[in-house]
């Protein structure tokens, strides 16, 4: 039984509408999307340096866009 990617709760498949429905919460998604949801919340293990450049490429985008 997959389990909501937004509050834990049980997952529930509704075969009509082909969507996951939550019995807590009530999110509802396609199994693609709950896939996507999950592979977003995993933790990516990245070293200091590779944070570091993601950083400057993020504050290098905002300052590029802020001279339009």
């Amino acid at each position: 039984m997959p389990y909501c990617p937004e509050c834990g709760g049980e997952m529930q498949y509704i075969l009509a509408t082909k969507h996951y429905v939550c019995k807590s919460c009530g999110l509802s998604v396609t199994q693609q999307e709950l896939m996507e949801l999950r592979e977003n919340l995993r933790p990516t293990f990245k070293t200091k340096e590779e944070e570091e450049e993601k950083r400057k490429k993020e504050y290098l985008k905002w300052w590029l866009s802020k001279k339009k």
